[in-house]
């Protein structure tokens, strides 16, 4: 598949769970349909956001064949591999595969704590290992490594990597990445995952995002590339202090942890939304409830998204 394919709008999709920790089959379908409705360019499954951490082999593969099925072709589905171990990332590599999606997105290794030798030796791996295309995933919270823009350019232009989902939350070091890969002629399709600084991202020449927050207004993240692309940078920057207000949510829990609060809030608001049925987390994490739920829907409720 071309990588001309990958761009715009992908939201990293959360994982609905039903009562028995199982996946909740009829919310995670009506999540996919909610964003191609809104007008998605691709779903990106098994992330962060996804709670990949959390979830068995078996869970992760259910996702990756209902993502496919109810995407149907409409929008490509891009899938974490993420892992312990190179070895490891090949195997979650094999159930995308089998799954059917449109490309691989895969973290360094955690756990093993590999040298910039290694990590180069990781990826090289990982993309002969599969004739789809992989993108870097550059999550420093979650491996405790920043990826370096000069590895990620020469492992483009060997068309080794056709593209890199950035979630450092390091805009100079994004900025220094988009100014490499433009100077080598664009190998890399570049996603910032700072949904908060979108607007600056692709004024600085972003191909696209992959927004938590988009799954709970998907609609505004489309607009607002929408309003970039066509040069309006007064409306993406409207449409950008209207998304900060609503990453607010975010901020209502206390006392738990990143997961918790973070997610569990994409999670309270989808379901006060009606787009999923239960805001329940992985275990052992716990659903947010309370002043902490109303808070959140109030939130969701001044956001205008209930009229929509």
């Amino acid at each position: 598949m071309s990588t001309s394919r990958f761009a715009g709008v992908v939201p990293p999709l959360v994982t609905p769970f039903a009562p028995d920790g199982a996946l909740d089959v009829a919310s995670f379908e009506r999540l996919i349909e909610s964003q191609i409705a809104a007008g998605v360019d691709g779903l990106f499954v098994l992330g962060s956001s996804g709670e990949v951490g959390f979830l068995t082999d078996a869970v992760r593969s259910e996702v990756l064949r209902e993502a496919v099925r109810i995407a149907a072709g409409r929008v490509p589905v891009l899938a974490g591999v993420n892992d312990m171990s190179t070895s490891r990332v090949v195997e979650q590599v094999r159930l995308a595969e089998f799954a059917g999606v449109d490309a691989v997105v895969a973290t360094v290794p955690f756990y093993v704590r590999p040298s910039l030798e290694e990590i180069e030796a990781h990826f090289r791996t990982v993309a002969a290992s599969t004739a789809l295309p992989l993108f870097a995933y550059d999550v420093p919270v979650r491996v405790h490594v920043k990826l370096g823009h000069e590895l990620l350019v020469r492992l483009g232009v060997e068309g080794v990597l056709a593209g890199v989902k950035d979630s450092s939350g390091d805009d100079v070091g994004f900025r220094r990445l988009v100014a490499a890969n433009r100077a080598a002629g664009s190998p890399l399709v570049l996603f910032t995952g700072h949904e908060i600084v979108v607007d600056g991202a692709l004024l600085a020449g972003a191909d696209g995002v992959v927004p938590g927050l988009g799954n709970v207004d998907p609609a505004s993240y489309v607009r607002l590339v929408a309003a970039a692309r066509a040069g309006d940078w007064a409306e993406a920057k409207r449409i950008q202090d209207g998304l900060a207000s609503l990453f607010e949510i975010v901020f209502q829990a206390q006392g738990v942890s990143g997961e918790a609060a973070g997610l569990g809030a994409f999670k309270t608001a989808l379901q006060t939304l009606g787009v999923i049925e239960s805001n329940r987390m992985a275990h052992p994490v716990p659903a947010l409830e309370g002043e902490t739920v109303e808070r959140i829907r109030a939130i969701v409720e001044e956001s205008g998204l209930l009229v929509r």
